[in-house]
């Protein structure tokens, strides 16, 4: 399974099945759920870094995790 659904099942764990299945259908969601994974990925590595930005990048990256993650869930809610 595509590691960016598995990041998205991770977060809507009670969703596993819609997630599945509406990324088979829909390449906007999918792309969506690569985003997520991205986003989170680089919200890790900005909370391991020693730079002076940390804090301000692990905020905004924060905030795109969140709004992004909100993107699904009304994605999935349109879909049930």
């Amino acid at each position: 399974m595509d590691q960016s659904l598995l990041a998205v099942i991770a977060r809507f764990p009670d969703r596993g099945r819609a997630v599945k299945e509406l990324a088979a259908t829909d390449e906007g969601f999918r792309a969506l759920c690569a985003d997520l994974r991205d986003a989170e990925t680089a919200l890790v590595g900005w909370e391991h870094s020693s730079l002076p930005v940390r804090d301000e990048r692990c905020i905004e990256y924060r905030e795109l995790v969140d709004g992004l993650a909100d993107e699904i869930r009304a994605a999935l809610d349109r879909r049930s």
